[in-house]
């Protein structure tokens, strides 16, 4: 995520942390720093009141630590708010590592992190993200056992891609249901922006789906090896937000949607597995409510990854793993209605709704 995606949300110096649009009182920020190992972080909680706050860590070379803390705030809030739309009794929280790692992850420094982590007492679970791979958690498993995610082999659900991209996968169906008044996307014509782990296997499901899908992504390499995979186009094209394409799948980074692209997609549907997919939530939501432009919420269809990694602590079953991460399609179609029934942004009834679920517990109406 770059600084100039974030000019309408973004912290700035000479301002108190406290009351900007990125912190949304957050019960707490950790600054962690280990100068043996290299190590520099910020793990930031924003909502208790469901459960412990769960959500990945997320390694990445950020231009300066204000554009890092940025971030964590951001992914916490949104970790709150998905975690309530799913049903699942935790509160939101993330972290973020400063560095490249390709370059700087080592052992140490995750056993360090792991520790942190520790530190906290479990009012913080981590799991993987940007960046991080199982391998990286089952080092933390080492010292803490306040993280999900873990191997198979070593008792974890592994990997959380996949059921990221099926949840994507099924929120993107419920929207064509909604939008088009049918949930068949053959021939569909989808542009998938980020072809990491999640972006992969979303590919995957579009092509099977028979939808017409296009890749770009910021590794060329990359994306001709998925594009000969799967018989996926590749984008050319100067202005990717202007495609002519029914579906926009935002799955890299966030604040894709902001002041220098909104006004030039063309897509009827937006729906993809990157966080904060708006710069400006309000503004942005807006606007693509008066385009016209069907937004189905980041925080409900890429919840599939903490629905998998949630089941370590409760043993859910492979089969309840799924039939949650299927039930993103009815919630999905619930938030659409509800939306236009109010006149409001589905990112504005998918926030109401995750919101009611917290309020409540917190005034002791959900026993």
């Amino acid at each position: 995520m770059t600084a100039d995606l974030l000019k309408a949300s973004e912290l700035h110096k000479v301002d108190p942390v406290f009351g900007q649009v990125s912190f949304d009182g957050h019960e707490q920020v950790v600054f962690c720093n280990d100068k043996d190992t290299g190590l520099k972080a910020i793990i930031g909680i924003h909502n208790t009141v469901l459960g412990p706050a769960l959500g990945g860590t997320r390694m990445w070379n950020y231009t300066n630590e204000w554009e890092a803390l940025n971030d964590v705030l951001r992914l916490s809030r949104g970790m709150s708010f998905k975690n309530s739309l799913s049903g699942l009794n935790l509160g939101g929280g993330k972290a973020v590592i400063i560095g490249d790692a390709k370059t700087q992850k080592t052992p140490e420094l995750m056993t360090k992190f792991g520790q942190f982590v520790d530190s906290l007492s479990g009012k913080y679970i981590t799991a993987e993200d940007v960046g991080m791979e199982t391998k990286d958690m089952d080092i933390v498993r080492e010292v803490t056992k306040h993280v999900a995610g873990i191997s198979v082999e070593k008792g974890g659900s592994g990997n959380p891609s996949p059921v990221t991209a099926y949840g994507v996968f099924v929120g993107m169906k419920a929207a064509a249901k909604y939008k088009f008044g049918s949930d068949n996307l053959e021939g569909k014509k989808v542009l998938v922006q980020g072809i990491g782990h999640v972006g992969e296997v979303l590919v995957q499901h579009l092509t099977e789906s028979g939808a017409i899908v296009t890749v770009t992504d910021i590794n060329d390499e990359r994306v001709h090896q998925i594009g000969a995979k799967y018989g996926a186009k590749i984008f050319t094209g100067a202005d990717l937000y202007s495609a002519d394409v029914d579906i926009y799948a935002p799955c890299a980074l966030g604040a894709t949607i902001n002041d220098n692209t909104i006004h030039n997609i063309k897509a009827s549907i937006i729906a993809g597995a990157a966080n904060n997919q708006l710069a400006n939530e309000a503004v942005h939501g807006k606007i693509l409510k008066e385009k016209g432009i069907l937004y189905a919420p980041d925080f409900l269809i890429n919840a599939g990854g903490v629905i998998n990694v949630y089941s370590e602590l409760v043993n859910w079953s492979r089969e309840q793993v799924m039939q949650k991460t299927e039930n993103i399609y009815n919630t999905a179609l619930e938030i659409f209605k509800f939306a236009d029934d109010n006149n409001i942004t589905t990112h504005q009834a998918a926030f109401s709704m995750a919101q009611k679920r917290i309020d409540d517990t917190k005034n002791g109406l959900n026993k």
